[in-house]
């Protein structure tokens, strides 16, 4: 077996179990801990009286932190390795998880953050860049539909996990820190296999936001339509008549989805010649699917059958982008890359629900459809334009 150079693993076709199990463990870290973490804090913070607006501000700096630590995830991962980097990140992000509770003061909140979010990035960004350096080429779709399904399934863990242990005590918050550190052990067993970044970026981090736009563009689009989606869709569906159980149900059709849908995708997108159509197709289904949400309001299981499709095409941006981004770049380009598409999806996560928000308000109920399309719609547009310009990078 050849020995992998500037980050790049082994060119085999199988499947490189260590590093894949380190990696899915970063990943569920980060799932869970975000799943449990935000209504977590949300609560407390309600309890102690702490104003709404101070609430989202406060929960507002989990994407600036992520902005913030992209841009030096790769720059660390060059000077301290990959799987180094990653235990850091894991044992910042469990003694800031922890700090949460032994810490009352609410304006260390704020810092606390930072710290905890910048961590969970760097985890994010660190997990994405090994497993697409692992990935056999002819499989990455497969493989990285597996790492979707369970950062799915942690975000969906971590609400569960709030449900059963409540927000009294210590209790929710060691399960939280306990969860991130259990992530250490397979990074640790696999750290000799993680991607080396023996050189530095080629060019300046900004520029890969703009280096593979179809993918950068899809994860800024499934940010913002998740991050709108989840917190507006259950004010747009009482809005239309449906009851607040209702519209949770929607929600759950809409998570399972995203669960169901991303190992067919990535196994899909193994056999197309140019990922960027698949991209356009579900992006296509997102749009159309957006416009049919007004049409549906009279009829709760068309809803809920048609968000079960929609729900797994939006993830699919995600999953199907992601690899894209892994066959178009390599060692340390793809690593700086990768924090790009975290970037991007974090962007995404903060403009969604404010141009979301805004829409419905202008708008009134039917401003959250047309958000979404108009999202959509631009994606498309700009993923046409990429296909029609040419082939992709190679």
């Amino acid at each position: 077996m050849s020995q992998p150079q500037s980050g790049q693993m082994a060119p085999v076709e199988e499947i490189h179990w260590p590093s894949l199990v380190a990696a899915i463990s970063a990943i569920s870290a980060v799932g869970i801990a975000m799943g449990l973490g935000l209504p977590l804090l949300s609560i407390i913070m309600e309890k102690r009286g702490i104003s709404s607006t101070l609430i989202g501000l406060n929960s507002a700096m989990a994407g600036i932190a992520a902005m913030a630590a992209a841009p030096v995830t790769t720059r660390l991962a060059h000077s301290l390795g990959t799987a180094n980097t990653m235990l850091a990140a894991v044992v910042l992000a469990a003694i800031s998880a922890l700090g949460f509770y032994y810490i009352q003061n609410f304006w260390l909140w704020f810092p606390l953050r930072v710290v905890f979010h910048g961590a969970i990035t760097m985890l994010f960004i660190l997990s994405e860049f090994w497993i697409n350096a692992a990935a056999p080429p002819r499989r990455r779709g497969l493989v990285l539909g597996i790492y979707a399904t369970v950062l799915s399934l942690g975000f969906a863990a971590g609400p569960l996990l709030f449900s059963l242990l409540g927000s009294n005590g210590v209790l929710p918050f060691a399960v939280g820190a306990g969860v991130i550190l259990l992530a250490a052990v397979p990074i640790f067993i696999a750290r000799d296999e993680g991607p080396v970044i023996d050189e530095k970026p080629e060019l300046h981090f900004m520029r890969y936001v703009f280096l593979v736009p179809t993918a950068t563009a899809a994860v800024f689009v499934f940010g913002a339509v998740e991050a709108g989606g989840l917190s507006l869709f259950p004010v747009y569906a009482t809005r239309v008549g449906f009851t607040e159980s209702q519209a949770a149900l929607l929600l759950t059709s809409m998570g399972l989805g995203n669960v169901l849908f991303q190992i067919p995708l990535g196994l899909l997108s193994d056999h197309m010649k140019d990922r960027r159509a698949l991209l356009s197709i579900m992006a296509l289904i997102g749009m159309v699917g957006a416009l049919a949400l007004p049409l549906l309001a009279e009829n709760w299981i068309l809803m809920a059958i048609v968000l079960l499709f929609w729900g797994g095409c939006v993830a699919g941006l995600y999953t199907v982008g992601l690899s894209h981004l892994g066959s178009s770049l390599h060692g340390a380009n793809l690593a700086a890359a990768n924090a790009a598409f975290v970037f991007c999806y974090a962007v995404g996560t903060v403009a969604g629900p404010q141009v979301i928000g805004a829409a419905m308000d202008a708008g009134r109920q039917n401003g959250f459809a047309w958000a979404i399309v108009s999202f959509f719609g631009l994606y498309v547009a700009l993923s046409l334009v990429r296909i029609a310009m040419g082939p992709k990078r190679a």
